[in-house]
């Protein structure tokens, strides 16, 4: 289960660097970032800590098919988490759309689509229904244990499992143990890994890469045996998050993205308490007809504008 908009590793053709400044120049492309953005497996000699800039730079990625809705082209901003106060920088930019993969994060900057919102669960707001409290009852045999985010046989044969399964022709469907591992472990906050293993046979049955934010849980990515669909396995891992957000005291689980018109993420809006990030704000998704996935040249804003309007942790918070 894709949560952060269905990557875990961004594959980027790539690009430009946007400046800060509405007024800039026209986009330049970077001379540090190609490798990085390849693959983000690894950090470049140029992008290690002391030689960061002190702002954030911000990146765009090349047009490519998006993969939720039929003959639209998607395309993503950017910018490498690393060096001092990643933690804020992810809180900060997480409040604002943006989803992490590995020490990237990204949100959609369509060149005329807008459809792809942030979404999130307002654990307050938030009532389970009959199905829901169903879906729980259906899976009470399982046993949840948090861990620190490191790869392990039993999750990857089961992450193929799932992939082989549901997302046979999928951008990660090719992805060996070593992209797995990476994708589990380059992480430079403060994340889990939340396994469900059945409580007699302690069979790993569903996995969730998770991160812990200053107000919530951002399920980054999740996978489950896909043999057991009246399990409704994606569903209880959400319903859990909730669980453990309210017991934690923290307000939101981050889910990634919703799409409008998109069958794969129509799951999410049946969740109440939803909150979408549009217009700069996040609102209450009341009425999810009230979304549409059309295409229209003036449905965003330049991307210059877009970077202008982020609001960067104050770097006097970053010190320690």
């Amino acid at each position: 289960m894709a949560h952060g908009g269905g990557v875990a590793i961004i594959d980027i053709n790539l690009v430009a660097r946007v400046p800060r400044s509405v007024s800039a120049p026209a986009l330049q492309r970077p001379r540090d970032i190609g490798a990085f953005c390849a693959k983000t497996k690894r950090t470049p000699t140029r992008l290690m800590r002391h030689t960061l800039p002190i702002a954030p730079q911000f990146y765009v990625t090349a047009p490519q098919p998006c993969p939720y809705l039929a003959d639209r082209m998607e395309r993503k901003l950017f910018t490498a988490l690393q060096g001092d106060g990643v933690e804020q920088l992810n809180n900060s930019l997480s409040q604002q759309g943006f989803r992490r993969s590995q020490n990237v994060l990204y949100r959609p900057s369509c060149s005329d689509c807008s459809a792809c919102l942030s979404a999130r669960i307002n654990v307050a707001d938030f009532k389970a229904s009959r199905g829901q409290k169903r879906t729980l009852k259906r899976n009470s045999g399982l046993e949840r244990r948090a861990t620190s985010p490191w790869a392990t046989e039993d999750q990857y044969a089961l992450f193929r499992t799932y992939l082989d399964s549901r997302h046979a022709d999928g951008g990660m469907a090719d992805m060996d143990v070593f992209e797995y591992a990476a994708m589990i472990e380059e992480t430079p906050i403060r994340s889990r890994v939340v396994e469900y293993n059945d409580r007699e046979t302690n069979a790993l049955t569903a996995v969730s890469l998770t991160d812990v934010l200053e107000d919530g849980l951002s399920m980054v990515y999740s996978f489950y045996q896909p043999d057991l669909p009246q399990n409704s396995l994606g569903t209880f891992m959400i319903l859990d998050h909730i669980e453990i957000a309210r017991e934690a005291g923290l307000p939101y689980v981050y889910l990634g993205y919703w799409v409008p018109g998109s069958a794969k993420m129509g799951y999410k809006a049946k969740f109440t308490g939803l909150e979408v990030y549009h217009r700069g704000a996040w609102q209450p998704m009341t009425d999810p007809d009230a979304f549409d996935d059309t295409a229209h040249p003036l449905s965003t804003d330049p991307i210059a504008e877009q970077v202008a309007n982020i609001h960067l942790p104050d770097s006097r918070n970053h010190s320690r």
